[in-house]
């Protein structure tokens, strides 16, 4: 086996999941820096480069340095701030942490439906108050979940939901090619995503952020939703616009939403959510396990192994449209 480079950008040196790297072959070469300046004298023996926790600028940087290089990995789902147009037009192949996260999202998906079918922020309200006072509740079976944006997220998301005896519709970007899939009763193009929204009980938004998709559901889509429909954002907060939404859910247009991605992240103070009562909020940690920088790690080092052998690598990025 030829001897690899492996440069790894990572804001924190002593993070404890690069210690998993001691499991590569040892003819195996790291470098871990968080400027450019740590890679100037190996960059150009490099053949391998993972953007661990430092991407935009400085992925830029290095990836420039390196004009060896046979493969780029980025631990992260989505790709907005990593991809760039020198990465789109090299042949270096590009992979993701796609799917390494999904399970968790799917199941917080599945929280945020019971959440408000159940109305636990009136059961905490009344326990606080110390008040006995019996109300009705939904039962999500029955109900409809549309999915936007079907790729590991919105799979994750629909298996919860059919086991929980949901109607479950899907927008696929390419829903021409679709194969039948024993989770969803229809599949929509983007282009008749209107169709799909106006059914839906509980729209879910999976979508990577491009620039097809930012802004994807906007005034139109929240006219179209029902009123009792909750919105649920685990794909990238500009995929919604956001000023549609606060002002949708502030004039009750809609019964709620459940958010993990923002526009501005961290929320700013003083931001509208934050007084919501009908928004639940989670600081981009659905995903969040106790293991999940870890899980990455050792998805990261299987792929290397692949790619020593000269296997398919997994997750491979279609750098052009920004997945």
């Amino acid at each position: 086996m030829a001897n690899e480079t492996l440069l790894v950008l990572s804001a924190d040196l002593a993070d404890p999941d690069l210690k998993l790297l001691a499991r590569l072959p040892e003819e195996t070469t790291i470098v871990v820096g968080s400027a450019a300046e740590a890679f100037e004298r190996i960059a150009a023996d490099a053949t391998v480069l993972l953007s661990w926790t430092k991407a935009g600028k400085l992925l830029q940087e290095v990836f420039g340095m390196c004009p060896n290089l046979r493969w780029v990995h980025s631990r992260a789902a989505g790709l907005d701030g990593v991809i760039f147009p020198d990465i789109i037009a090299s042949p270096v192949p590009m992979t993701n942490g796609r799917g390494v996260f999904s399970q968790s999202l799917g199941e917080w998906a599945l929280l945020a439906m019971l959440y408000f079918a159940k109305d636990v922020p009136r059961l905490i309200r009344q326990q606080s108050e110390e008040r006995w006072e019996q109300f009705d509740v939904l039962e999500i079976a029955g109900q409809t979940v549309g999915i936007l944006g079907y790729g590991d997220i919105g799979r994750a998301v629909a298996s919860r939901a059919q086991a929980m005896g949901m109607r479950v519709l899907a927008v696929k970007r390419h829903a021409q090619s679709y194969n039948d899939d024993p989770l969803i009763q229809k599949v929509y193009a983007t282009q008749d995503r209107i169709e799909m929204i106006s059914q839906c009980d509980y729209l879910v938004v999976a979508a990577p952020l491009t620039e097809e998709t930012r802004g994807l559901v906007g005034e139109r889509e929240f006219a179209a939703m029902k009123p009792d429909a909750v919105v649920i954002n685990l794909g990238r907060g500009p995929v919604i616009d956001e000023k549609a939404m606060v002002q949708a859910l502030a004039e009750k247009r809609i019964k709620g939403a459940a958010l993990d991605v923002f526009d501005t992240e961290p929320l700013p103070a003083g931001h509208p959510f934050y007084g919501m009562r009908n928004v639940l909020l989670s600081p981009h940690s659905a995903d969040h396990t106790a293991t999940w920088t870890r899980d990455a790690m050792l998805f990261f080092l299987t792929q290397f192994d692949r790619y020593t052998k000269g296997e398919p690598l997994e997750n491979l990025v279609k750098k052009g449209l920004g997945y």
